[in-house]
């Protein structure tokens, strides 16, 4: 074995000693399936401003000449990352700024050395020398009481801005003087600052994933006048200091606004919370009591967990209502797959407050008429209603909802299959929150790769699901088939949405017969100012397009033409600007959230 090799080897086996099974195969899926690091420093490069555009920015004037106050708390920073970190502030093609850096090191700091020596020429740059050591929110808090800026701008000692990070603030809130919070994407630099990679292309504000992790982290920027009134970071959060301050920011927040460009470069340090996470539990533990608090602000009776890697997040909600939910299946013939879907059902929910609606859909099979008689008489939750014209999805619901008693309408799939047993319970349960009209769930093919992860309008030029084909055991990019999380859209192969909400929108839009009625649906919903919610932790088979068949005929094939030209007529806005929950940096050839290539 070569020297390289044998590295290698020891690598992996210590890796997988320190821990464990499930996080090693985790980091081997990462390593196979991640962006290629080079491709990135060419996006990188092809995308930073150039000198031209940078003088350009320098020379821009705004009618709002907004002041940052960027605060920053250093602890024994090592010197060379103290001066790359005030150069990249001093650097910022926007210069009106004030730099505030709070030493939380102790009386025997020597960083006031550098800062008086290299700096002082500067006035925009304030060293607050605190003569006992600070913990972070401690020595964060000394800087904000300085801050005379209209907004702050939060800044780690040894991480770096981009040149055109105050510029591309201060441009968001000139166009929308009501953006108070203010977060853009990010990546992360190697340790000798030659390097950059993990490239995090982030979705527009997203409640869900927020509560899932801190997806917003850097570069984060806030309204003076919010801090004012939530108060400083608290020391009980510490860990996750930011985390808490984050949440109760845009509880009160008027808008907050994503910057979908990289302004900020987090320097990747292999002992950190982001390489190595085990070697701070404490810092987990403060972001799941950090929501916790969030969730008793807001007034929602939540418990959360530790997700299924440390970072990430679970939410269950402990209402204490137990409505009615109507479950609404299309049926044509397959009686085998409708017993299955019901058997599942019947066997493995822990939820039991729910009634049937089987919609019969010219079935031909005298079979399946036989085996509604024994299901009706063998089980008092089922009523068989009986469509007569042709297959139309969007009517044949339309038409089973009538009969439904319930609250809540489940619309479900009759080649689907609940896999755990609280599946009803975490679509409901998220349901029934106020500002959320639709939940939809994690569905896998029968051989345990993804079929639905969410919805991403754009996918393939109109919409298409996420995540399409990977391992059921697979995170996806940023974990984020394995969080919960605000989509655009969700599958109506398992869609939970309120009845109210179902009615105020007119349910499905019979136009769409067969494509694209599920997917205009959520839009119609959105539309409303309530979220549409995919919940991963509602897991089930689905033994795809059994009932439908394909697209095979002229027919089928104009019709299908004609759904999407209807669709991108009357969703025009999305598919232009791109899908909020998505990234206009990533590419929509693919279901994986790889880069978007140079061609697109």
């Amino acid at each position: 074995m070569s020297d390289n090799k044998e590295n290698i080897f020891y690598k992996a086996k210590n890796y997988y000693c320190e821990n464990g099974a499930k996080q090693f195969v985790r980091r081997i899926y990462e390593k196979i399936t991640k962006s290629d690091q080079v491709n990135y420093q060419k996006w990188l490069k092809r995308h930073i401003p150039s000198e031209n555009e940078l003088i350009k920015q320098r020379e821009a004037q705004f009618g709002h000449k907004i002041k940052f106050s960027i605060v920053v708390p250093l602890y024994k920073t090592p010197e060379d990352y103290l001066r790359q970190m005030i150069f990249s502030v001093k650097d910022q093609t926007y210069d009106n700024w004030e730099l505030i850096l709070s030493d939380g090191s102790g009386k025997e700091s020597k960083l006031s050395d550098i800062i008086d020596n290299e700096f002082r020429a500067d006035k925009r740059i304030i060293y607050i020398k605190n003569e006992k050591k600070l913990d972070i929110s401690e020595n964060t808090n000394e800087a904000l009481k300085l801050a005379k800026g209209d907004y702050v701008v939060f800044l780690d000692h040894d991480d770096l801005l981009t040149p055109d990070a105050l510029y591309e603030c201060v441009l968001a809130i000139n166009q929308d003087m009501h953006r108070d919070v203010l977060y853009s994407d990010e990546d992360k630099i190697s340790m000798n600052g030659k390097e950059y990679f993990q490239p995090h292309f982030k979705t527009d504000f997203n409640i869900d994933l927020l509560c899932s992790m801190n997806y917003i982290c850097h570069l984060f920027v806030v309204k003076r006048d919010i801090i004012n009134q939530i108060g400083l970071l608290r020391s009980e959060y510490n860990g996750a200091q930011d985390y808490d301050f984050t949440l109760r920011c845009i509880e009160i927040a008027d808008k907050i606004y994503h910057i979908p460009r990289i302004l900020y470069h987090w320097r990747a340090h292999k002992d950190s919370t982001a390489e190595n996470p085990e070697s701070k539990l404490y810092a987990f533990e403060a972001g799941q009591r950090a929501i916790e608090a969030h969730y008793e602000r807001i007034g929602i009776k939540a418990e959360v967990m530790q997700g299924e890697y440390l970072g990430l997040y679970r939410t269950k909600y402990m209402w204490d209502e137990k409505p009615l939910i109507s479950i609404i299946i299309p049926n044509k013939d397959h009686a085998i797959d409708l017993d299955k879907c019901i058997n599942s059902i019947e066997k493995k929910s822990v939820y039991r407050n729910y009634e049937y609606i089987i919609i019969e859909n010219n079935s031909s099979e005298k079979s399946t008429f036989e085996y509604y008689d024994k299901l009706q008489k063998r089980n008092e939750r089922v009523k068989v209603v009986t469509w007569n014209d042709e297959f139309n999805y969007s009517a044949i619901n339309n038409y089973g909802v009538t009969f439904a008693k319930g609250d809540f309408f489940l619309f479900l799939n009759n080649d689907t299959e609940i896999i755990n047993g609280d599946c009803l319970n975490e679509l409901l349960g998220c349901c029934m929150r106020s500002e959320v009209g639709i939940v939809g769930a994690r569905l896998y093919y029968e051989d345990d790769t993804i079929q639905h992860a969410g919805v991403i309008v754009g996918f393939g030029g109109i919409a298409g699901h996420a995540f399409l084909g990977l391992p059921r055991t697979a995170n996806g990019y940023f974990s984020r088939i394995i969080c919960a999380q605000d989509l655009s859209a969700v599958t109506a192969a398992c869609m939970m949405v309120k009845r109210t909400v179902f009615e105020e929108v007119n349910g499905f839009d019979e136009k769409y017969k067969v494509a694209f009625n599920d997917i205009d649906f959520c839009m119609k919903v959105r539309m409303t100012g309530r979220l549409v919610v995919y919940n991963p932790y509602a897991e089930l088979y689905h033994y795809e397009s059994k009932t439908r068949g394909l697209e095979d005929t002229e027919e089928k094939v104009r019709r299908f033409n004609s759904e999407i030209t209807r669709f991108a007529k009357k969703w025009p806005d999305i598919l232009k600007n791109g899908d909020p929950f998505y990234s206009i940096n990533l590419s929509v050839k693919k279901c994986d959230f790889s880069v978007k290539s140079w061609n697109e």
